[in-house]
C-alpha cells in the first residue's frame, strides 16, 4: 500500500528542525519503502505492507521517542487522498488569492471542523469539508486578515489539530500520487 505522511508544524521559522533525509532513514529502518519526501515541510510518502492502523501506532511511538516535542501528523492511503480531490467542488479549481487544505490529524476532526464552520461567518470564502481534509479558498488578498479563516480559525481548539499544506503543495501531493 502507498501512504503518504504529513507532519504539523515542522521546520517553520526555525522551529521544530526535523532533517528530512534522516527522517527517511529512519522511516525506511522501521521497513517503509521507496521513502521519499516533497520539500521541507514534513511530506513524506512510502510503501508497507502494514496496515494503517499499525503504521499510525509506529509513527507516533516514533516520533515521541525521536524529537523533544509533538509531531502531529496525518497519514492517509493514497487512495484515500486521490478518491477526495476526484470529488471536490468546481470552485476548487477557480482561480483565488489563497488556497488551503487542512488535513485532519484524527478521526474527530472532521466533526470539529464541520461544526466549526457551522458557527462563523465566512467573508469572501469558500469552503469544502472532505473526509480527510477540508478546503478553504479566501477570495481577495487585501482581505485576508478579515476572513473567518484569519480571525478564527488560528484561535480555534482545533487549529493544533489540522496540518495545513497551500494550495500549491496540495496538487504536488497529488501529482506524486498519482505518478508513483
Amino acid at each position: 500500500m502507498y501512504y503518504v505522511l504529513l507532519l504539523r508544524g515542522v521546520n517553520v521559522g526555525g522551529k521544530h528542525k526535523v532533517v528530512m533525509s534522516e527522517l527517511k532513514n529512519s522511516l525506511k529502518s522501521l521497513g517503509y519503502h521507496r521513502v521519499s519526501s516533497y520539500i521541507n515541510s514534513g511530506n513524506l510518502f512510502f510503501y508497507s505492507e502494514k496496515d494503517k492502523k499499525i503504521l499510525r501506532n509506529e509513527v507516533t511511538i516514533f516520533l515521541q521517542s525521536t524529537y523533544e516535542f509533538s509531531i502531529p501528523f496525518a497519514l492517509y492511503e493514497r487512495e484515500e487522498l486521490l478518491n477526495q480531490n476526484l470529488n471536490l467542488p468546481d470552485w476548487w479549481q477557480a482561480d483565488f488569492a489563497r488556497k488551503d487544505v487542512l488535513f485532519y490529524t484524527n478521526d474527530d476532526q472532521k466533526m470539529a471542523m464541520q461544526d466549526f464552520v457551522e458557527e462563523i461567518k465566512l467573508n469572501e470564502e469558500a469552503v469544502y469539508i472532505g473526509e480527510y481534509a477540508t478546503f478553504w479558498a479566501k477570495q481577495n488578498e487585501a482581505s485576508f486578515f478579515k476572513t473567518a479563516y484569519h480571525q478564527k480559525l488560528l484561535k480555534a481548539p482545533l487549529y493544533p489539530h489540522i496540518t495545513i499544506r497551500n494550495g500549491k503543495t496540495y496538487t504536488k501531493i497529488i501529482q506524486l500520487l498519482n505518478e508513483d
